[in-house]
């Protein structure tokens, strides 16, 4: 059984509730005039990382190259700079979430064997090899390009060797005002136990010479930075260039006054140190009677959850390093020696400290105009569709749907779901007030959404007091669906519905950076099943057959075969056959498998892929007929579209799933088509052909399981940037 199988069942068993680079190497070409660019930062014996032979490529290394991906933004010196650490911030804390849910499940699923099992251990190996490289590549980045030219650029980073003496009088005032008097150190013997450390904090350990107070010689101390000050402090300004600004981290300043927190003390040795912890969450579906409430009992629990990544500072005596290991029960192979600060993702904070829009890309407006006056958003939707494409069009449209229909008095409905939409969401506000307003609203809200569960139980407060009937989906599936209704009591007193349905979140912070499609509708087919799956997660009865949407866990899987397979059958009947599709992830085995019987038949298939895929493209006799890429750049590339040319019937899905097993069969989501032939041909011109034709952001990959950065020596074409120019408004 392979390891993935194995952790899929294992999921099955309880519900479990989640919280939540590259040297560029130029190598010419000769068939034409394009120029391919490898990444040569992750050496490796390709054959322990990516099987020559075999249907599937490893899902957790192809999750790792999409993190090198990542990182090679952050080393591309045509970015601005700020930008470039930000995307170095990013690969951290993708790498964070990569080690609490990922690597937290392989181990947990590895302690409940009694016997060794080889192909897991295999597994665990190659994660620690290639993530070893990925962090030992981040911190090269930082060190040898990011923070020099920051400074060369006015923003200086300063380590304590590094502040004059002005400046090092006010970081020791700091320490004393600020800092000291939240510092707790615990020296350790019987009666000081070592202590509780959170998920990912900032901790010291230090080595002790001497006796205490008492006369024992307590020889290690831990303190833990404390969790309400900021990571990143800026120094004033006459205290730093005047055209630059000055910061230190709350980690060296720690450091620079260690040796005061243990007054008659040596201190010998210390090091920062931070613990990664498992971050998921057990709900016993048999015991729970109340979701929510467990989850409220669980969040705190979240933070001390099975240890499965130590960092320490690259000097850290190894006798440090083995007694925290030991403590956390870790094997040394999830010891992670860094040289710098053991958060990257931390710095993310000096962007927002720093006025500098030179550093940072130009500025972007969306457009933000709209084929209907905001007071006749319902006739204008009984003409046509309305198809949105953001971030390049405003989300304040799908606001504005929401907004009007709480304040139209001739609506008597509105039904949504919601899977993330942050702390402050203008569009829950609407609901809220809706409900308030007396009329009918009906939130399915997922108190599961990975890291978001305390936002949504918030939110689930607040509309249960607004008077909202407020559900928490299906124990055991995450409602990932996108969807609302408007039901609204026309002339003729006749009801009607209208729906929103998208590929993205109903939050106003990702619609801004994450691209997504979402449509505006008021096909009463589509709408009406849209109501139905609205009846079929409140009263948990069968929906009626849809002729239009499909619905995981129910039918998406099998029409999407059905689709792949109709491809297949053309072009065996001696017609083009033709797939194109867009997601963040391709790993299901099933869909893989049709794929491959499509190509093998003669189906033209290209795949964009953004994230992990296990799909082995253009292998002889298998996949011949199939190219994989991954698109990475200004924008997180986040919808989901499906194209079949079905003998000229063009058939345009959008949804709110990828190809994903946990997609597919345990949870509830939505595909729907475009009917519209000018939004048709929108969705293709805008979602998919730019992306086939992008030679500037473009990571091809190859049947061993390596991506190839795809350039070209004639004009450059950046999908994302076509988007920008050709929807946008774009301010220089």
């Amino acid at each position: 059984m392979k390891t993935s199988s194995i952790v899929n069942i294992a999921s099955k068993q309880k519900l479990k509730v989640s919280k939540k680079s590259i040297n560029i190497k130029t190598i010419p070409t000769s068939a034409n005039s394009k120029k391919i660019t490898k990444m040569t930062a992750r050496p490796a014996s390709p054959a322990a990382t990516h099987p020559k032979t075999g249907q599937f490529l490893d899902r957790e290394i192809s999750q790792i190259a999409f993190n090198w991906r990542v990182l090679a933004q952050a080393e591309d010196a045509n970015l601005p700079l700020l930008e470039r650490l930000r995307y170095l911030c990013i690969t951290s804390s993708n790498l964070d979430e990569f080690f609490e849910v990922r690597v937290a499940s392989l181990l947990a699923f590895q302690g409940e064997y009694t016997k060794p099992n080889p192909q897991l251990k295999a597994t665990l190996d190659n994660i620690s090899l290639e993530a070893h490289k990925l962090v030992e590549r981040q911190y090269e980045v930082l060190n040898d390009e990011v923070l020099p030219l920051l400074s060369a650029n006015g923003v200086h980073i300063l380590r304590h060797n590094d502040r004059n003496p002005a400046q090092r009088a006010w970081v020791k005032a700091y320490f004393e005002r600020e800092v000291r008097p939240l510092l707790t150190p615990i020296g350790l013997d019987p009666a000081h136990p070592f202590p509780q450390v959170v998920n990912k904090s900032l901790n010291f350990i230090v080595s002790l010479a001497g006796k205490d107070a008492f006369g024992r010689g307590t020889a290690i101390a831990i303190v833990k930075a404390p969790r309400v000050l900021p990571r990143i402090i800026r120094l004033p300004d006459e205290l730093s260039p005047k055209t630059g600004a000055s910061f230190c981290l709350l980690s060296s300043i720690i450091h620079a006054h260690i040796d005061d927190l243990f007054n008659g003390r040596e201190v010998i040795a210390y090091s920062q140190f931070r613990v990664t912890r498992d971050s998921d969450m057990w709900v016993d579906e048999d015991g729970v009677k109340n979701l929510r409430t467990a989850l409220q009992g669980e969040l705190q629990s979240r933070q001390f959850g099975a240890a499965v990544r130590l960092e320490v500072a690259k000097n850290c005596p190894p006798n440090l390093s083995k007694f925290l290991l030991e403590q956390f029960s870790l094997h040394h192979t999830r010891l992670y020696e860094v040289n710098g600060p053991v958060n990257l993702a931390r710095l993310s904070a000096i962007g927002e400290l720093v006025n500098a829009p030179e550093l940072r890309f130009p500025p972007f407006s969306p457009d933000v105009r709209t084929p209907y006056s905001q007071q006749d958003i319902f006739s204008a939707l009984r003409k046509h569709d309305l198809l949105l494409h953001h971030p390049f069009q405003t989300f304040q449209t799908v606001i504005n749907f929401i907004r009007e229909a709480a304040a139209d008095p001739m609506v008597v409905a509105i039904k949504q779901t919601i899977y993330r939409t942050g702390m402050n969401s203008d569009l829950m506000e609407a609901l809220i007030s809706a409900a308030q307003g007396g009329k009918e609203v009906t939130v399915i809200l997922e108190l599961m959404a990975r890291f978001d569960e305390e936002a949504n139980i918030n939110w689930a407060d607040r509309l249960q007091r607004a008077g909202a009937q407020v559900v928490y989906g299906v124990v055991g599936l995450k409602t990932h669906a996108k969807l609302a209704l408007v039901i609204r009591r026309e002339i003729g007193h006749e009801l009607r519905c209208y729906a929103h349905l998208g590929t993205g979140n109903y939050h106003p912070t990702t619609t801004k950076f994450y691209t997504d499609f979402g449509l505006l509708t008021a096909n009463p087919t589509i709408a009406s099943e849209v109501n139905e799956i609205f009846i079929h997660l409140t009263s948990l009865t069968r929906h009626k057959k849809f002729q239009h949407l499909w619905l995981a866990p129910f039918s998406f899987h099998n029409q999407l075969l059905r689709a792949i397979r109709n491809e297949a059958r053309i072009a065996k009947a001696g017609k083009p056959g033709r797939i194109i599709a867009k997601m963040n992830a391709l790993l299901d085995e099933s869909v893989i498998r049709a794929l491959y019987a499509a190509s093998n038949d003669g189906v033209v298939i290209d795949l964009i892929v953004r994230g992990a895929c296990a799909l082995r493209p253009g292998v002889p006799g298998m996949s011949d007929n199939i190219k994989v890429r991954s698109i990475i750049g200004r924008y997180l590339e986040h919808s989901r579209i499906f194209y079949f040319r079905n003998d000229l019937a063009h058939d345009t899905y959008l949804a709110s799933a990828d190809w994903m097993n946990r997609n597919l069969f345990r949870r509830v989501e939505v595909a729907f088509p475009i009917l519209d032939k000018n939004l048709k041909k929108r969705v293709m011109d805008e979602g998919l052909l730019p992306y086939l034709k992008d030679n500037s952001n473009a990571w091809l990959l190859d049947d061993k399981g390596d991506y190839k950065l795809r350039k070209s020596r004639t004009k450059p074409f950046c999908a994302q940037q076509y988007l920008m120019d050709t929807l946008g408004q774009s301010e220089f």
